[in-house]
């Protein structure tokens, strides 16, 4: 007998309940760091008006809100890859129907991760923290994770962001005034491991940012870039991009959004994101 206790929270459990009694085909949200569920808000109005059912998942150890996670920073501390990984699919095996699984940033790469254990049925990875196998590593993106990478302990910790390095990293395609708006309103501490392990993966043989590509239970994946990416720059969504393309059963796709930065699930161009990823699963018969 499996006694292992549930990381499903109550929310999340009854977005799950939820989507089985529509019968719609779901599609599961994932967020990265420095955010939390409430970031796809817009993304599940959105998408439910066109006729799914939306479930948003959160990291182990997520607060509620964003002021509850500025209250208590450390809830996260020592959060993996792994942790967040097995938590969504344990939420995607409560769902009757196989899921699209959409995901932003380190979400991009959970959602990789996800899809090449085979439980979903197609896959949006928007501006993906890199998986296993990855390369390119760009000035802005070191400069982008410096205020984690550039201290050893934060391992263990978790990292708030001045506002200028969230202008730096996530809003630097929009307004001064935008950009406050943003960080005021989503932005909460994050976990530094994920980014370490990230950044010593193709050290290790065995890390747990793999993803496995070739699979032919993956589904079709679209990944999206912003063109103004800071944190994750074309090129490394890119490398993502022909990697997943190795995948000979599935098709693979990649798409540019013109004038947008790391922001750009949460930002005034959100709408436009959307629209790329829901014409991408119409087109492969995906749809609503």
């Amino acid at each position: 007998m499996n006694t292992t206790a549930s990381t499903v929270t109550p929310r999340e459990a009854a977005e799950v309940a939820a989507a089985n009694a529509s019968g719609r085909q779901p599609v599961v949200f994932v967020h990265g760091l420095w955010l939390l569920h409430s970031s796809w808000d817009a993304w599940k109005a959105y998408v439910e008006d066109r006729g799914y059912a939306a479930v948003a998942v959160d990291w182990p150890g997520d607060e509620a809100d964003v002021a509850a996670a500025l209250a208590n920073e450390g809830s996260l501390a020592g959060t993996s890859v792994r942790d967040v990984a097995d938590h969504v699919q344990e939420v995607i095996e409560g769902l009757d129907r196989k899921p699209i699984v959409i995901g932003h940033s380190f979400g991009g790469l959970l959602v990789q991760i996800i899809a090449g254990r085979g439980i979903a049925a197609g896959t949006v990875t928007i501006d993906p923290a890199p998986s296993q196998g990855v390369l390119p590593l760009p000035v802005s993106s070191l400069k982008a994770a410096f205020p984690v990478l550039g201290n050893p302990l934060n391992y263990g910790r978790t990292v708030t962001l001045t506002f200028d390095e969230f202008r730096y990293g996530f809003a630097n395609a929009v307004s001064e005034e935008e950009a406050r708006a943003l960080y005021d309103g989503f932005h909460t501490p994050a976990p530094g491991r994920p980014l370490f392990q990230a950044a010593t993966a193709n050290f290790n043989p065995a890390a747990k940012t793999k993803a496995a590509k070739r699979n032919a239970d993956r589904g079709p994946l679209l990944v999206v870039t912003g063109e103004k990416d800071h944190i994750v720059p074309f090129a490394m969504a890119n490398a993502a991009f022909k990697k997943q393309r190795k995948n000979q059963h599935h098709v693979t796709e990649i798409v540019e959004i013109p004038g947008v930065g790391h922001s750009l699930v949460i930002d005034s161009h959100w709408q436009e994101v959307a629209d790329a990823a829901l014409d991408f699963l119409s087109r492969n018969g995906l749809g609503a």
